[in-house]
């Protein structure tokens, strides 16, 4: 049976033998360099190449009794049939030395690439060298470029497959390895700050920005490239809700903001869609469904947060149940949600620039000579005109969260639009609950992903496996026993929700002990609409009281306010009835969207979902303290 050697070039030079450790001759540099540089060269090199690769300072005689003699030393652990020294070349037999830039690239080229990148441990060879050498540094030289750009792509595609999946924290740290393997690619730079932005970091983002742009100005002298400027002037009109660092008491409740777990194939099934119709320019819907809490403004939100920063223009809002009798107050909202923005705007016909520059004062200010025309067309009708110059130019997306209140006029006129605009890239998303029914979507469902590009989303509970995810990232200091515990406890009180499963796991990481608390829910063929706060079990309200009493003191006030007020709550009005300036009370509503209590759209602040709201209205506030906000607020 022959030795086998295996060989870790990628960072530190590693040699094991058998599985176990080298003997120190085969760690001599020579014989080390021999062995690595032979492996590397499967056809064999000629005696005379390798004397002059390795002993170029020797008399001929000597060098050749030099590689000799590492031969020999080879041959005693590898075995004469390992090594082969006939017809004046010398070479290994094909599993006689295994390298692990060999696995590295079978695992590249089946695109696995996260086995790959955990292969990366630094430079090839890192650290490794041989004095007065210089052809085997010439040739180190050019492998540690060519394995450094490999190593680049394999980091760039594994933290692409990481955005895809949610995971903007892990591509982060990937993106990031990359741009250290080479400071001065843009496409690695371009990716960490995509990843930093929807990691909540859009400071650490243009950070990052900064001090390349002016590395690449005094080392080249060069300026960036097109795509990495429009970036970053995109990263700087991102709105980011991380809160400010200073003042804030949320340090350890921030590090438990939990990431998207459980919805890794739904992001990367939609991404795809969005991407193909973009590129091949044709309209497509994305159809999310389920229960409140089951996640689907967040994964509406990450989409979103990903087009946004890959330049396709986003008009988005979220509907709340009274706008379902306010006729075209959808089609109103998309236009002060961003549609203003994109590019191609000002081609539309005079008309629909009138209707929407006398209703709203954005669209005025952009098109003065637009207002008072009186125009006969419908909102509707208006907004196809828009969307169809809009999408002359660039893809365009319109998103509407809770879209089971959208009223019906904007509801059938973005279908309209969409089936008016089938040969253009307008891509239409709405994320719905199951109750009200919209028969109004039937239509759409039905020919998702046959007639219609796209597809229709039904969102689940977490499974175990997500739940276990997201436990080891909020209890990071918990034991396997610990998790597995907790996990089954959390099961069993959420239902696997993901919006109650987060506020467990944080409530635990913050000291809720559940041993104490009742759990046995939910009712059965219930919703979590439809199961009121007193039925919940007391885990559910024990967690959400943890986490609120975390918020600072000014955000506790803006929460109970909100829970008070209507559906959706401007910013003007919470600061009226919160009685603190605007700059102040907008502080805390980033802190309140960072941690997911509320949700912004451009015409206000709502709850992420209404057992939230009603367990801070029954809990946190007193019939005195009730009336006092509503009196405040009028």
């Amino acid at each position: 049976m022959s030795t086998v050697i295996s060989c870790q070039v990628l960072g530190p030079v590693g040699l094991t033998l058998d599985g176990g450790p080298a003997p120190a001759e085969l760690l001599w540099r020579k014989h080390l360099a021999l062995l690595v540089y032979l492996a590397r060269s499967r056809r064999g090199r000629t005696r005379e190449h390798l004397i002059g690769v390795l002993w170029p300072e020797k008399p001929e005689a000597a060098g050749r009794h030099s590689l000799n003699e590492a031969i020999r030393v080879l041959r005693r652990h590898l075995g004469d049939v390992s090594v082969d020294t006939s017809a004046g070349q010398v070479r290994f037999s094909t599993q006689a030395v295994l390298l692990d830039t060999d696995r590295f690239e079978e695992l590249a080229a089946a695109g696995e690439w996260a086995a790959a990148a955990g292969l990366i441990a630094g430079e090839f060879m890192e650290g490794f060298a041989i004095g007065g050498a210089s052809a085997f540094e010439d040739w180190l030289f050019g492998e540690r470029a060519a394995v450094r750009q490999r190593s680049m792509e394999v980091f760039i595609h594994h933290a692409e497959d990481l955005l895809k999946r949610g995971k903007a924290g892990e591509a982060s740290s990937i993106a990031m390895r990359a741009l250290s393997l080479d400071p001065r690619s843009e496409s690695a730079l371009r990716l960490t700050m995509r990843s930093l932005v929807l990691a909540g970091n859009r400071s650490g983002a243009l950070e990052r920005y900064d001090a390349f742009r002016t590395r690449l100005k005094e080392e080249l002298e060069s300026s960036l490239e097109p795509a990495t400027e429009a970036l970053a002037e995109r990263v700087r009109h991102e709105r980011s809700p991380r809160p400010a660092a200073e003042g804030r008491i949320m340090d350890l409740a921030e590090e438990l903001r939990a990431p998207l777990v459980g919805r890794e194939v739904e992001l990367a099934q939609l991404l795809n869609i969005v991407q193909v119709a973009c590129r091949e320019r044709q309209a497509a819907a994305l159809v999310i469904q389920g229960d409140s809490g089951l996640g689907r403004t967040r994964l509406t939100e990450e989409l979103l947060g990903r087009l946004r920063l890959d330049g396709i223009p986003v008009a988005s809002m979220r509907a709340v149940e009274a706008d379902l009798k306010e006729e075209w107050s959808g089609v109103f909202a998309l236009a002060r949600g961003g549609l203003l923005q994109a590019p191609g705007v000002g081609a539309a016909p005079a008309a629909a620039l009138s209707l929407f520059a006398d209703a709203i004062p954005d669209w005025a200010d952009r098109f003065p000579g637009a207002r008072g025309h009186s125009p006969t067309v419908s909102p509707g009708r208006s907004l196809r005109d828009v969307l169809l110059a809009v999408a002359d130019e660039q893809p365009i997306v319109l998103a509407v969260d809770d879209a089971q209140w959208l009223d019906q006029p904007s509801m059938l006129a973005l279908l309209a639009a969409l089936r008016d605009l089938a040969a253009a890239p307008l891509i239409l998303l709405l994320s719905t609950d199951l109750q009200p029914k919209r028969p109004e979507l039937d239509p759409l469902r039905a020919q998702l992903g046959r007639d219609v590009r796209g597809a229709t989303l039904r969102l689940t509970p977490l499974d175990l496996g997500a739940l276990h995810s997201l436990a080891r990232h909020m209890l990071p200091q918990f034991t396997d026993v610990e998790i597995e515990r907790v996990v089954r406890r959390v099961a069993t009180d959420s239902a696997g929700i993901p919006l109650l499963a987060v506020e467990l796991f944080r409530a635990v990481a913050l000291g809720l002990d559940l041993r104490g608390l009742s759990g046995a829910w939910p009712e059965p063929l219930k919703t979590l609409e439809q199961t009121l706060p007193g039925k919940l079990p007391d885990t559910i309200g024990a967690a959400i009281r943890v986490g609120f009493r975390r918020l600072s003191p000014v955000a506790q006030q803006v929460l109970t306010v909100a829970a008070v007020l209507a559906d959706r709550v401007p910013l003007e009005r919470l600061a009226h009835a919160v009685g603190l300036g605007i700059p102040e009370v907008a502080v805390a509503l980033d802190e309140l969207e960072w941690h997911r209590w509320l949700v912004c759209d451009s015409r206000g602040y709502t709850f992420v979902a209404r057992l939230v709201r009603q367990v801070v209205a029954r809990d946190m506030l007193t019939p005195g303290q009730r009336k006092r906000i509503e009196a405040a607020a009028t």
